[in-house]
């Protein structure tokens, strides 16, 4: 063989292996969905946990990762368009937080793998297949099992004992807010609480039924997992100290901002978790392979400050249960 020939010989074979080189350390696209206005520093910190989880995971953003984020302010109009825009972008994958986010992506691709966050019900939402084998496009990381909404309405009943009435504060557009009232309604009567829906679709919705519980006595409130929950925590906080109402939330974010007591899980951490399985996608495993996991520990949060006002003396003994209380 000549010598010219060889040469071309080792350039045909040497060109595939430079070209998937290449390929392999192009830039990968990651799309976030958040349920939150962008101010919101609920929002921003769980996106910077998720983010600086990346990076001790080598992914840069603006070097090995670009990240598309948009803020969604938990409108429904806003979750389809904005899905809509990322899926646009061709992302390599796409994380989404609660239910009413994680719907509308699944209902624009099956295709591109999908991480979430902060979900009550995969399977009966029909996300995934089953818990342990996804099957699909997404997998990610469980709130809780409805069986939790026993535990608040027990914490309502505990620090304040002469509690008849719960008003259970749930989102009815999706299928976990409808299955966390159906599991508080079911075990409500063992407590010896009476509970009714209140819906949380938008904020005069939530001062609207607020206000007409209110006009009852010997109530509570139960404040379950959702993103109009979250979004709306301070005016649900300020609606619940004006009316007098103790209220039992899933996420200590709002105690934070003066809510009596919560219980749930460290949601902070999920977007860390979230991370690592966005860098085992990125690097080959398949979502339909990767389990969804559920919350090993659940935290207790109280604020005395607001027990105080409310005429409320918390109990020796759950003071001794929290993991966090606010003075």
């Amino acid at each position: 063989m000549r010598r010219r020939e060889f040469i071309a010989g080792l350039g045909a074979v040497a060109w595939p292996v430079a070209a998937r080189a290449q390929q392999s350390e192009r830039m990968r696209r990651i799309g976030v969905l958040m349920p939150l206005p962008g101010d919101d520093p609920v929002g921003q910190a769980r996106f910077a946990a998720f983010k600086q989880r990346l990076d001790e995971l080598g992914w840069k953003a603006g070097h090995d990762v670009q990240i598309d984020i948009r803020w969604a302010a938990s409108d429904a109009a806003d979750f389809r368009k904005y899905s809509t825009e990322l899926l646009a972008l061709a992302p390599d994958i796409l994380l989404a937080t609660g239910s009413a986010e994680v719907g509308p992506l699944l209902q624009a691709t099956r295709t591109v793998p999908i991480v979430f966050t902060v979900v009550p019900d995969p399977v009966g939402a029909g996300y995934v297949d089953n818990l342990a084998r996804p099957g699909g496009n997404a997998t990610g990381f469980m709130t809780f099992e409805y069986g939790i909404g026993a535990k608040w309405l027990e914490l309502l009943k505990e620090i304040k004992p002469g509690v008849t009435r719960a008003g259970v504060l749930r989102d009815p557009a999706i299928s976990a807010g409808l299955g966390q009232f159906g599991a508080i309604q079911s075990v409500a009567p063992s407590v010896g609480l009476e509970v009714s829906p209140i819906n949380v679709r938008d904020a005069d919705e939530i001062q609207r039924g607020i206000a007409a519980f209110a006009r009852s006595g010997n109530g509570g409130l139960i404040v379950t997992g959702s993103a109009q929950a979250v979004t709306h925590r301070g005016l649900i906080v300020s609606l619940a100290a004006s009316y007098r109402l103790p209220a039992v939330y899933w996420d200590r974010t709002a105690v934070a901002d003066g809510g009596l007591i919560s219980y749930g899980p460290d949601v902070i951490d999920q977007y860390r978790q979230a991370a690592v399985y966005v860098d085992r996608i990125l690097k080959g495993e398949k979502p339909g392979d990767l389990p969804v996991q559920a919350p090993t520990k659940y935290e207790i949060a109280i604020n005395l400050k607001t027990a105080k006002a409310l005429g409320l003396t918390v109990p020796p003994s759950l003071l001794a249960r929290a993991d966090e209380v606010i003075e």
